[in-house]
């Protein structure tokens, strides 16, 4: 029991020996069969191998199929989101990312570098043009934002398309029936930009239009470099038309810097204009917004202080306020701080199926795990 929650059960899901896996998301169906997307077949949490894979379950998350790879450009395919459209069909999400020099990645082992550098080498750059574009800018590196349909739940997939924003968890659909992706744009960040849009596709994902934006620099660029920005948000809609928005912050500055706490934001015109931003008590990154079948929302995110886990907060009045004081501790027995990006849906039983990543034992790789439970 944690708070008024009961923990049923936590265990792993995904493991691909000797490769790093991570940052999961969760869909189901109408028929409830569930489906989780995610980055793996990588080295490290950063490196030019990631490719975006996918499985389904049939028994609410009992048992899941091995996982596919649905998409493997030639850069790294990362942070895998996933939404099941008013048609029925699947629309998954992910960033590219190519760094320009394999050294700025700093993340491989010894023995790597050569097989890292011989990778990189092979990118040409028709394919960095190809698989970027040059309006989603990063600091260090090229970046593409992308959606891709399954119209048969999985079994095929067609081409990618733009989709002008990006998040983890992808986009979400509302009453009308449209799909709103509330993400990332410009992730400039040393250079003093960062912005967060919305784009809306009226076709279940085939096309995405800009339809509205917020800046996502919570500060200007000090002397020293220091700089504080919002990133990988998600939104959820709260009544038709109003949407609730909130996001990852991050504080780079000298002196003495502010803990990682979620902020949180609105529209009321469907993801045209937004409100300021403001600051939660709620300590984690990134945050996952979905809707409990009695109306509450559940916010589930990742616990990267000691000690270190997986973590819920409930709202009873569609995010105005967080029963902050009721925080459930899903897991806090993480071996280290490389975890999170949690994701939940509830099954037809009632239960609640949250899915992230984490090391299952110190030293190792990591692993997808799921924690079911119920409040």
């Amino acid at each position: 029991m944690s708070n008024g929650a009961s923990i049923h059960e936590s265990s792993v899901i995904c493991r691909q020996p000797g490769r790093y896996i991570g940052w999961p998301t969760i869909a189901k169906a109408a028929n409830g069969e569930l489906f989780i997307v995610f980055s793996g077949d990588r080295d490290a949490h950063v490196d030019p191998f990631g490719k975006t894979c996918f499985m389904r379950s049939s028994d609410n998350g009992e048992t899941w199929s091995d996982a596919v790879v649905i998409t493997d450009t030639p850069l790294d395919d990362r942070d895998a989101g996933l939404c099941v459209a008013p048609d029925g069909s699947l629309v998954v999400s992910w960033f590219t990312s190519h760094y320009e020099d394999y050294l700025a990645m700093k993340q491989y082992t010894q023995g790597e570098e050569e097989r890292w550098q011989q990778a990189l080498s092979q990118v040409s750059e028709e394919d960095v043009v190809r698989w970027t574009h040059a309006e989603a800018r990063a600091s260090d590196r090229r970046i593409g934002h992308w959606t891709r349909r399954s119209p048969d739940r999985g079994d095929t997939w067609e081409d990618p398309v733009p989709s002008i924003a990006c998040t983890p968890h992808g986009p979400i659909v509302l009453a009308d029936d449209s799909l709103l992706f509330v993400g990332t744009i410009i992730f400039a960040r040393t250079e003093g930009e960062a912005m967060l849009g919305a784009a809306q596709s009226l076709d279940n994902g085939r096309s995405w239009e800009l339809i509205g934006s917020l800046s996502a620099m919570m500060s200007t660029v000090e002397e020293d470099g220091g700089y504080a920005y919002l990133c990988e948000p998600h939104a959820i809609e709260v009544a038709p038309g109003h949407i609730l928005g909130m996001a990852r912050y991050e504080d780079r500055r000298s002196g003495e810097r502010e803990p990682s706490l979620l902020w949180q934001f609105e529209s009321h015109d469907g993801g045209r204009t937004w409100s300021e931003p403001v600051c939660t008590d709620i300590l984690g990154k990134p945050p996952h917004l979905t809707r409990l079948s009695d109306g509450r929302i559940l916010l589930t995110y990742g616990y990267r202080h000691e000690p270190f886990g997986q973590r819920a907060c409930l709202s009873h009045d569609g995010g105005a306020t967080w029963d902050f004081d009721s925080e459930i501790v899903l897991r806090d027995d993480a071996p280290s701080s490389d975890l999170g990006y949690p994701a939940s849906i509830e099954c037809d039983d009632g239960t609640i199926l949250t899915v992230y990543y984490q090391q299952e034992n110190p030293g190792e790789k990591t692993v997808l795990m799921t924690t079911r439970w119920s409040v």
